[in-house]
């Protein structure tokens, strides 16, 4: 594959100067990825070309997300910066480039965090230029169709991802086809033998459904044909994790799901939509509740069709859906299908609505620190079953399936939401936390003198939007009482970690509380204590990243020396590995200061009466001792003898992820390795090696320094 099957595929005319950028994009994504290979052996310029094609030909992009497309993992994968791009390719593109890039230093550690992190740039990207997320999931579409070759975690990992995140979205922006294909692509990998049981159960029936299929089709041609209606008639099949969806969640065998393949008929007009379903319901009886008009009242992501079960030839039931082909081509490329860079559209137009959902997201993200929670809310308001209620204005309104009218009131109003004193649906009177359905007509009752929202609805309500204003009101509301008992639960964890609250917090040196600020991005010291203290801000956290920096500033020294001296009993070494001409063993002893072993070079420091202290040359101590007492200063070399172990401490920083220190004493353990002292305190490990010289010691590091979740090794 190279750039000449990219050009065949790009469903327009390329000006020369369009050809000249594609072939200098193509020049570089080829040597940013020249010595990358993918899992399955391919070259790993295969990967962005496939994206850019499923781009070109799938979705019938614009040029600039093609481009982007092209060079989505340059900036991630080599030392090309989003800066370079903007010079080299226009600020729009860097921008979609930009919005793909995983974050890659970031000081969250676990793939949770990773993926949250990441996950909250991509929406914040989104909110500039949608074409990022249609580039993303061109990314996801590629990567599945090829996962094949990864191995089993890591299969399992991005298929749940897929599932969780990626087809909900697609499904949210109107991508039926990506959506399906991702979907039951991650069926394939995280539900193996039910993907196969599914499959083989299909194709046993294909032969007589097909069968069926074709004589619908043939009878509803004949007879639209004798009214005047011009239709492309057409079977759909089922996808295997819709049938998968349907049997679990109605609990049905494979026998009882009836709509394995719908038909679907594409006519010219509106007029013939509904002309034609006029058509079917006089051939066939329709089915009670079986009826939508997605014409009439449209789904969030676009989606525009007429759907009706009927029992049709052979008394069997059959689904029918009926659209234009403009319907049509939204209802499978959802939001691409209508790009406004495309077609034109003035950004104040209807399309700009359709992505409402977007802006109520970044609404509530700027209020929430915690991008898991962020992820978390995605998950609930974004891409769960929706239903459509009306507001007595008959404006339509979509919540997610179990919303409450508290929900609702937040969706109209903040200040509808906080002024809520009951609800009416459909005229009747309903308790706050009713069940909302599908067309219900909701009416918000309010009251001026009303105290505002009460702490049990942020149990009751499903959307982050209105969980969100429910606890922005509190957070004003009692800010002074937040602040108290954020001091409070500051102050309570600094001391079980060990330390004085006045030590950390009122320290006349340092100002370690504005470095958490920074880090955190408060603006105060009050809206820190007031979010600990409303629940927004884990004390926990922020008691460790100041001790942290304490330990930083007063401990990195000295904490070994404690250890060995206070809690540990001194290690008795021989220094018959030094020596030193005309002068005895007995006089000789190892500096504390620097710990010195074989593979150091050392300088040798005559202490009155005490004989020679052996130093790293390089220790501080003996830096301030070179200018006033030279004379004191012997050179001294390692002998050969190999049967000595030295003491040396080190310091490990790593996450407090449970059973860490087990990996670390592992690790120790394999090269046989003696441990003499061992402490630990918050983020921090502390431990004394007993090694033969410099060699194994950078060993041991090394294989330390690879453990999941350690930050740093250092010599102390």
């Amino acid at each position: 594959m190279d750039l000449t099957a990219l050009k065949e595929k790009i469903k327009y005319q390329l000006s020369p100067e369009q050809e000249s950028i594609l072939d200098r994009a193509y020049e570089v994504a080829l040597k940013a990825h020249e010595d990358q290979m993918r899992a399955s052996g391919a070259p790993y310029i295969s990967h962005p070309l496939s994206v850019a094609i499923i781009l070109a030909e799938d979705l019938e992009m614009d040029f600039e997300t093609i481009v982007s497309g092209l060079l989505h993992d340059v900036v991630e994968d080599s030392e090309m910066t989003t800066a370079k791009l903007s010079d080299v390719f226009g600020s729009n593109i860097a921008l979609l480039v930009d919005g793909v890039t995983k974050l890659t230093r970031i000081r969250e550690k676990t793939r949770t965090e990773q993926q949250a992190h990441n996950l909250h740039k991509m929406f914040l990207a989104m909110a500039k230029d949608i074409r990022v997320v249609i580039i993303k999931l061109a990314d996801r579409l590629h990567n599945m169709r090829t996962l094949d070759s990864v191995n089993t975690e890591k299969q399992m990992r991005i298929a749940r991802e897929t599932l969780e995140i990626y087809a909900p979205l697609a499904n949210r922006l109107g991508m039926y086809f990506i959506k399906s294909e991702l979907e039951d692509r991650a069926l394939r990998f995280l539900k193996p033998q039910v993907y196969k049981e599914i499959q083989r159960l299909v194709d046993k029936k294909r032969s007589v459904r097909e069968e069926f299929v074709t004589e619908v089709i043939n009878t509803l041609n004949t007879k639209l044909s004798e009214v005047d209606i011009n239709a492309d008639i057409m079977g759909r099949p089922k996808h295997f994790y819709s049938i998968y969806k349907k049997m679990i969640d109605k609990s049905r065998s494979f026998e009882e799901i009836y709509d394995l393949t719908a038909v679907r008929i594409i006519v010219e007009s509106v007029k013939d939509c509904y002309g034609a379903l006029g058509v079917v319901h006089t051939m066939w009886t329709p089915l009670p509740g079986r009826f939508k008009d997605y014409i009439a009242m449209p789904k969030p992501n676009m989606y525009q069709s007429l759907h009706t079960t009927v029992i049709g030839l052979r008394k069997e039931p059959v689904e029918i859906q009926i659209r234009t082909l403009d319907m049509h081509r939204t209802a499978e490329f959802g939001i691409a299908a209508h790009w406004k860079y495309k077609e034109g559209i003035d950004k104040e137009s209807a399309f700009d609505n359709k992505l409402a959902w977007l802006r109520q997201v970044m609404d509530f993200q700027n209020e929430l620190r915690d991008v898991e929670e962020f992820v978390d809310s995605l998950k609930v308001d974004l891409f769960s079953d929706q239903v459509f209620v009306f507001t007595p204005k008959g404006d339509v309104v979509d919540l997610p399936s179990g919303a409450i009218p508290i929900d609702f009131a937040y969706r109209i109003h903040t200040e509808v939401g906080n002024r809520c004193i009951g609800a009416k649906v459909n005229g009747a009177i309903v308790p706050l936390d009713y069940e909302l359905q599908t067309g219900d007509i909701v009416q918000i009752l309010t009251s001026k003198s009303a105290h505002g929202p009460s702490r049990d609805w942020l149990k009751k309500v499903r959307t982050s939007t209105a969980r969100t204003r429910i606890r922005q009101w509190f957070k004003k509301e009692q800010r002074e009482d937040n602040i108290e008992h954020g001091m409070s639960l500051l102050r309570s964890e600094i001391k079980k970690l060990g330390y004085g609250s006045k030590s950390i917090l009122q320290n006349k040196e340092h100002n370690f509380v504005e470095e958490v600020l920074d880090d955190l991005n408060y603006s105060s010291y009050e809206d820190l204590l007031a979010n600990i203290g409303y629940g927004n801000q884990s004390a926990e956290s922020v008691a460790n990243r100041l001790i942290d920096y304490y330990r930083e500033k007063y401990e990195a020294e000295n904490v070994i020396e404690k250890i060995i001296e206070e809690e540990q009993k001194p290690v008795e070494v021989s220094t018959s590995g030094v020596a030193i001409q005309g002068i005895d063993n007995a006089l000789l002893k190892l500096a504390k200061c620097c710990n010195p072993i074989p593979g150091d070079e050392v300088v040798g420091y005559i202490t009155r009466g005490k004989g020679v202290t052996i130093h790293k040359a390089d220790c501080p101590n003996i830096g301030a001792k070179k200018d006033e007492e030279e004379e004191r200063l012997i050179d001294v070399m390692w002998s050969d003898e190999d049967s000595i172990n030295y003491p040396v401490p080190l310091q490990i920083s790593m996450s407090n992820r449970p059973g860490a220190i087990y990996d670390i004493l592992g690790e120790i353990s394999k090269m046989e390795i003696n441990v003499s002292a061992l402490h630990s305190r918050g983020g921090i490990v502390y431990v004394t090696l007993e090694v033969k010289d410099k060699d194994q010691l950078t060993q041991v590091m090394n294989k330390i320094n690879s453990i999941k979740d350690v930050d740093r090794v250092r010599r102390v």
